[in-house]
């Protein structure tokens, strides 16, 4: 099996607060480490009551001072809603403090509704600065040379690989320039998977940073001791899509048994879209999608989320992905 990863929003349920939210994610990241998984990586979402990771480099440090091995990152920051300058320090921080541990994807989207892009300053008037800014950001981290008039400390020389995120064909054909590893949305974007990855594939070109192109792609994995548990607790993330695009965000709601058959028309073409890379079931069912998934789209890696009101149930769904990936 390929290298499994995790993305973790650091979900708040309802009737739970964002300590308790962030107190988990750090539980959850500890025993990630010991089930052998290969990156745990925080997202960067602004004015979501259910989501607590917006600070994610503050969030990071916290996870990274409780484990030891595994490799955390960025999935990712929203490199719009920051100066490339202030994410080099941050990021070059905690590689001082975990070296060689840190990875940083950067996104392009705002990962906030417009309210919130303007209350960080952010610049709406819709130019594309992103190519430019990501090359700016890498230049941080090389060695400063000498007289160089503004270094990131820390940052500098700081070993941090970056990866390009992204939803579309956009950030395919960037990371494919720039010789870049790869991540895409697919655990809740998937119109455009296939072609982001053949263009990314096709346009790769080598790199002092890659030789070759890696695909990692997002994938929901709900996994329990049956099938029928596994469908009650998807019934969360199922709920908290339907409240997010009907323009009502919130806390991660608490799972409803037989939930599934109660989704309207309009809802359930938006869910089987938007969540068509979701894996829910018993160890079975979840080794043959697994194995299915990887055979359709030959990833190099899968970035595993699983959004689980109860997290002893989340921390239960990813030890038994572990164990049936053999790891």
């Amino acid at each position: 099996m390929i290298p499994l990863s995790i993305l973790d929003l650091a979900p708040v349920a309802a009737g739970s607060t964002v300590s308790q939210a962030l107190h988990n994610a750090r539980d959850l990241a500890q025993h990630a480490e010991a089930l052998g998984y290969a990156r745990y990586w925080m997202a960067e979402h602004h004015n979501m009551p259910g989501i607590a990771s917006a600070a994610t480099a503050v969030a990071l440090a916290h996870v990274a001072a409780g484990t030891s091995r595994i490799r955390l990152g960025a999935g990712g920051v929203m490199l719009p809603n920051h100066a490339p300058y202030v994410i080099a320090e941050q990021f070059g921080t905690l590689a001082a403090l975990h070296p060689g541990r840190i990875d940083l994807g950067l996104g392009r989207a705002p990962g906030s509704d417009q309210t919130a892009a303007r209350a960080m300053r952010r610049n709406l008037a819709g130019d594309d600065d992103f190519p430019r800014d990501v090359m700016e950001l890498m230049e941080y981290f090389r060695p400063a040379q000498p007289g160089q008039p503004l270094q990131a400390v820390p940052g500098e020389g700081q070993d941090v690989p970056v990866w390009i995120l992204g939803s579309s064909t956009y950030g395919a054909q960037l990371a494919a320039a720039l010789g870049l590893p790869y991540a895409f949305a697919s655990h809740f974007a998937p119109a455009q998977m296939h072609d982001a990855i053949a263009i990314y594939r096709a346009r790769f070109r080598p790199s002092e940073y890659l030789a070759a192109p890696k695909v990692m792609l997002g994938v929901n994995i709900f996994a329990a001791d049956t099938d029928a548990q596994a469908r009650i607790l998807f019934s969360s993330l199922q709920q908290a899509f339907i409240n997010l695009r009907s323009g009502r965000p919130g806390k991660l709601p608490a799972p409803i048994e037989g939930f599934d058959a109660q989704i309207e028309p309009r809802a359930r073409m938006m869910l089987d879209n938007a969540l068509a890379c979701s894996i829910v079931g018993g160890p079975a069912a979840v080794r043959a999608g697994l194995d299915a998934f990887v055979a359709n789209t030959g990833a190099d890696e899968l970035m595993v989320t699983a959004q689980i009101f109860d997290h002893g149930a989340r921390r239960r769904s990813f030890e038994i992905l572990a164990e049936v990936a053999g790891k």
